[in-house]
């Protein structure tokens, strides 16, 4: 069920999805509004605010709507286009997707196609002359004046929103969001009452059976509770040797389990194209570390930009302040069924700084930045042994800005902060 859930899930999160949705609902109000034009109980209190007008008139209103709604609607779709050319040139190509699913965005569109949907299906319905009997859908003409009002609404918000949402400080904060959000699903509340299942000694796993994966791709997704399941129904121990945002390739191993190995094993994974956010903490990580390196290209120049994302990651830090990562042990009854491989704290620092130490290094401001942001997460974590990885990072970005920084100020200030790290490590 996790699995068909995510599907759906991620057709809902395509862009065409919600155009579709409101454009078979316009259809069906057309529908719907032909038929109570028809309906000869209309009363007269009603009819006071309902179009009046003959078969030319409505023809004439209803093609206007038609034909103006596609056109601005084409000129929306165009302005899109190009804002996905602009941000996958500046933060990424693997951003577009953010704009791809932003609800505003498919409204816009989707308010322009179904108002084109409505006036066309409504045209049709128009006779008069030598068609026969003379018929004006009321309702409909009523509702398409009404969505040509909403179609105007819809282009000043566009306007305003598509430009807010091409602009790096808010890409940076919606990113931000979606971090915090994977790194507290992904975490949970550190309880020191909880008993907590051991995995397995590797010596449980000598005699394991390996399953291979047939077809390549990203995993996305792992229905543990589907995994628990059917490890007590076929009394196994089941261990995952990948975990969501790794690529599986052909003919390599996924998972063993002891002492069987049992079917099912593969429709508990969802594989896909591309890596998710869903499960996948570390491709949240990426998504915002790209904004930075990228800022730090020769042919962008931006430390700013790089500097805004560096307080993000230590914001992200920060809410770790009380919770821990899980141990990736599932139990039913007291036994071991699955044990699942997780993200870390240790993997979690390093996709966040490594590159932005690397590409960053010949950028003062950015390297003191950075030590700054290690400084008041060492403050803040308390646990020793993720003191022991925030300095290490701090150690690393303090021999590479060394090394390629020249100016002797610099310098002194950069061992100053690393400094700073060391000392509020203790």
């Amino acid at each position: 069920m996790a699995g068909l859930r995510f599907r759906l899930r991620q057709i809902s999160r395509r862009f065409w999805f919600l155009p579709a949705v409101m454009t078979l609902v316009a259809l069906g109000l057309a529908h719907l509004g032909a038929w109570l034009s028809t309906n000869p109980g209309t009363s007269d209190e009603a009819a006071s605010w309902i179009y009046g007008g003959g078969v030319e008139g409505s023809r004439s209103i209803l093609a206007a709507v038609a034909s103006s709604s596609i056109g601005v609607g084409g000129t929306v779709f165009s302005i899109t286009i190009a804002a996905l050319s602009y941000a996958a040139g500046t933060m990424g190509p693997r951003l577009l997707q953010n704009f791809t699913e932003d609800r505003g965005n498919q409204i816009t569109l989707g308010v322009f196609i179904s108002t084109f949907a409505f006036s066309l299906y409504s045209l049709r319905t128009v006779t008069g002359g030598d068609e026969g009997t003379p018929f004006v859908p009321q309702y409909n003409v009523t509702l398409a004046l009404i969505l040509a009002l909403g179609c105007i609404g819809a282009l000043v918000y566009f306007i305003g929103h598509v430009t807010g949402s091409i602009n790096t400080t808010r890409v940076v904060n919606l990113l931000t969001t979606d971090l915090r959000s994977s790194l507290l699903t992904a975490t949970e509340l550190t309880d020191p009452d909880r008993d907590v299942l051991p995995p397995p000694e590797e010596e449980f796993w000598a005699d394991a059976e390996t399953l291979l994966v047939e077809k390549g791709g990203y995993l996305q997704l792992v229905d543990h509770e589907r995994l628990v399941e059917l490890a007590v129904e076929t009394g196994t121990t089941i261990r995952l040797l990948v975990r969501p945002g790794d690529y599986l390739y052909p003919n390599s191993p996924v998972a063993e389990s002891v002492p069987t190995l049992p079917e099912g094993i593969m429709p508990a994974l969802t594989v896909g194209e591309s890596r998710t956010r869903d499960q996948d903490v570390e491709h949240a990580v990426r998504l915002l570390a790209e904004v930075g390196t990228r800022a730090l290209s020769p042919g962008t120049n931006d430390p700013f930009t790089a500097v805004d994302v560096v307080d993000r990651f230590g914001d992200a830090l920060c809410t770790l302040e009380d919770r821990e990562w899980p141990t990736g042990v599932h139990a039913r009854d007291g036994e071991v069924r699955l044990v699942v491989a997780t993200s870390d704290f240790a993997g979690l620092v390093a996709t966040m700084f490594d590159q932005m130490r690397q590409y960053g290094a010949g950028a003062p401001a950015v390297s003191i930045r950075i030590l700054d942001v290690l400084a008041v997460a060492t403050q803040v974590l308390d646990a020793p042994d993720r003191r022991a990885v925030l300095t290490h990072h701090a150690t690393k970005l303090r021999d590479d800005a060394l090394e390629a920084t020249r100016n002797a100020d610099d310098r002194i200030t950069i061992e100053r902060r690393h400094r700073a790290v060391l000392d509020a490590a203790g």
